[in-house]
């Protein structure tokens, strides 16, 4: 969807300077007020863009990895307000969202203040934050720390809700943290069998719309004993049946992990020769 606003720009940055370029060429008195309009044009194409990961809902209510377009500053306050200001309904931002996707945070909320300091974000909300049904609590809460942890410098984040720590979410009941990370999780799935030897980890599924393929993180939580945990990730990639049947994997079903090797953090795959089949 970026990639098709950049190369729009870039038709209508070309065609000014064609159309003024055909202005000086023929001078003529009338030329002269569509001669500024077309400077006026270029000096907006000519703008730098940045875009900045966000997580909005899409059609199927799962919240998708896209890109919005931000202001040019360096402030991480002001970017991170920038991002929370996209994710609240009806806001003036919400002409920045992309085409099939939606905010998730109550139109009613207010963001009372922003706190920057040593990769922590501290964001303080007005009370109307959770005002919603219960089924979009926990993935209010879900958009604003994978968003904000989407910024580089932000590695964990408190929410306030008019200068109150929250802790628990009013409706599901469900204790948070007072410090928030990735470890979170996102469009959470449970396959447990029993309460112990908990493991999480977070599989991004592809889907699409209007031709354009996004992602879609998904937070599985599973009893880890015996059970290899690379392993349970890579079949999870390259099966062909998921927990949902509008989600794709992104590995082809007969994509197999031959071996692998952990080395100082980092992973080492090795794997037949079907990952390449789905390359064009």
């Amino acid at each position: 969807m970026l990639k098709k606003m950049s190369i729009k720009k870039i038709i209508v940055a070309i065609s000014a300077l064609f159309a003024l370029f055909l202005v000086y060429l023929i001078p003529n008195e009338t030329n002269e007020n569509f001669a500024d309009n077309v400077k006026q044009e270029l000096i907006y194409v000519d703008q730098d863009v940045t875009t900045n990961d966000i997580f909005l809902m899409d059609k199927n209510n799962m919240l998708a990895l896209t890109s919005v377009i931000v202001s040019n500053d360096i402030n991480i306050e002001i970017t991170a307000k920038e991002l929370l200001e996209t994710l609240i309904i009806g806001s003036g931002s919400e002409n920045k969202i992309p085409s099939g996707f939606r905010g998730i945070i109550p139109s009613n909320t207010e963001i009372i203040s922003i706190e920057y300091k040593d990769n922590l974000i501290k964001v303080n909300f007005n009370k109307y934050l959770l005002d919603v049904k219960k089924e979009y609590e926990e993935k209010i809460i879900e958009a604003i720390v994978y968003t904000l942890t989407s910024i580089e410098e932000i590695k964990k984040v408190i929410i306030y809700i008019e200068g109150d720590i929250l802790s628990k979410l009013p409706q599901t009941k469900i204790n948070l943290p007072s410090t928030l990370d990735r470890k979170y999780g996102i469009n959470k799935k449970y396959e447990l069998t029993s309460l112990n030897d908990i493991y999480s980890y977070t599989v991004y599924y592809v889907n699409n719309i209007n031709d354009e393929s996004y992602y879609i993180p998904v937070t599985k939580y599973i009893n880890s004993e015996e059970q290899d945990k690379v392993k349970v990730i890579i079949d999870e990639l390259s099966t062909s049946i998921t927990y949902e049947s509008n989600l794709m994997s992104y590995l082809d079903t007969n994509v197999k992990l031959l071996d692998y090797e952990i080395i100082d953090n980092k992973i080492k795959l090795n794997f037949n020769n079907l990952i390449l089949s789905d390359i064009t």
